[in-house]
């Protein structure tokens, strides 16, 4: 029997694209395999993110393209998940009647029944919050062969409310799973050849799922011999907890790099924002994770242009930047969400967005590229991942999530390394977004 095809295009966070490994899992179970073109697919799939800019609008334009397809193949069968889904509903039936199936994030447990249903010529919505755990419901991953990094979703949903996000609606309140069935899926994934697993959730360490929280259960990963690193995102400054620091600290797998949003650098912003912090708190914070890790790199988010930001606000914004010094970061416009808060509020005009996007990224890509700059001359340990485009080349990231590009060739058409190893590096020189080193040993 020839197997049917499925393409997945995912939008957003990582989680999403957890979320659409697990969904590819649950299909195959239903005899799909994954295809890399929606043209010669018999199921397309779409998993959303609500939080970029017109990002239904974004859906339904990629909806459109898909018109033809299904004109030339009625049973082609479409569907939309992920927080889109879980936002429009029913809303994206009516607007796009060749969609099949809409499920939330929470229900995608349940695509072999919505996608029987929709075989059957009904349409098929389920944007409900279940009570049962759909990770438990899922099956078990096969034990194909993995690349050497892996997602891991440990913690779901949000109870902070800030007043531009929508994730509270769309992925619903805090919800952690079991340290036990973490890291029994973490186990599963190291014996298909992950090395290192970043640990996600909404607001990831505020995870409650181990007695010890977030640092107990990556105490306790930190015990599977061939997991060799490990990294955790996204994170909320309230939830930073003295135990999580001093895990930065003494626990070698946990790497040097931490994703910590701060949004704005103005006391009035951050009350608007609600985000319960204040800039002083915050950098106190990443006083006493540098303590704990000097050479730890920051990696932030920041939203430009907030309801009633002023410029001396901005200021503010560019004067926690220069205080930081961050490796990396996200910055963006502020742009509505329909029924948040925030989106009934007096907005800043687009042009004055426009201007302080632009100093904000020029000083963030000036700090990126002055903390990239001065890795020349160090050694790091590099994870390998894949190929590089060069003949004999190697790419991989540093302990720091920098990409580094290596010539790791034996003079006799092979490589010294192969993808999954770890091998010490030295960095000779600084590209525009990724380093190159040589080999010192695996």
């Amino acid at each position: 029997m020839t197997a049917k095809k499925l393409y997945i295009k995912t939008y957003g966070c990582q989680m999403n694209v957890y979320d659409s490994e697990r969904m590819a899992e649950a299909m195959g179970g239903e005899g799909y395999e994954v295809t890399q073109s929606p043209d010669d697919a018999d199921m397309i799939l779409l998993n959303t993110c609500h939080i970029r800019e017109k990002a239904a609008e974004k859906v339904y334009s990629e909806l459109g393209r898909y018109k033809g397809l299904k004109a030339a193949k009625p049973d082609l069968k479409i569907g939309v998940a992920g927080c889109v889904a879980q936002a429009e509903g029913a809303e994206i039936m009516r607007r796009q009647p060749l969609v099949d199936l809409v499920v939330g994030p929470q229900s995608y447990h349940k695509l072999p029944q919505l996608t029987a249903k929709a075989t059957g010529g009904a349409k098929a919505l389920d944007t409900d919050f279940p009570e049962e755990d759909k990770f438990e419901h899922l099956k078990g991953r096969t034990k194909a062969k993995r690349g050497p990094t892996a997602f891991l979703t440990v913690q779901e949903g949000c109870d902070k409310f800030c007043a531009f996000c929508v994730v509270p609606y769309t992925r619903g309140a805090e919800v952690s799973r079991p340290a036990d069935r973490v890291i029994q899926e973490a186990q599963d994934l190291v014996e298909r050849g992950v090395r290192e697993i970043t640990l996600l959730g909404q607001n990831v360490n505020a995870y409650h799922g181990h007695d010890a929280g977030l640092d107990g259960l990556i105490r306790e990963l930190s015990k599977i011999n061939d997991l060799k690193r490990i990294r955790f995102t996204t994170s909320h400054p309230n939830d930073m907890d003295e135990a999580l620091i001093a895990a930065h600290g003494d626990c070698e797998k946990l790497m040097p790099y931490l994703h910590l949003p701060v949004q704005s650098g103005s006391d009035k912003i951050l009350k608007r924002m609600n985000r319960q912090h204040t800039a002083e708190q915050y950098l106190k914070l990443i006083e006493r994770m540098r303590a704990v890790r000097p050479d730890l790199h920051m990696s932030g988010d920041f939203i430009v242009g907030f309801p009633e930001e002023t410029e001396e606000d901005f200021q503010a914004t560019m004067d926690l930047v220069q205080a930081v010094e961050y490796g990396s970061a996200f910055s963006f416009k502020y742009s509505e969400r329909p029924g948040t808060p925030a989106a009934e509020r007096p907005q800043v005009p687009e042009d004055e967005k426009d201007d302080r996007l632009q100093r904000l990224q020029g000083l963030l890509t000036k700090q990126q590229r002055a903390l990239q700059d001065a890795m020349v001359g160090r050694e790091v340990q590099v994870l390998f991942e894949k190929p590089g485009r060069q003949a004999g080349q190697m790419v991989g990231k540093s302990e720091y999530l920098h990409a580094v590009h290596v010539d790791t060739s034996d003079g006799q058409g092979g490589s010294r390394i192969a993808v999954g190893d770890l091998a010490k590096i030295r960095i000779e020189s600084s590209k525009t977004n990724s380093l190159e080193g040589v080999l010192l040993s695996s």
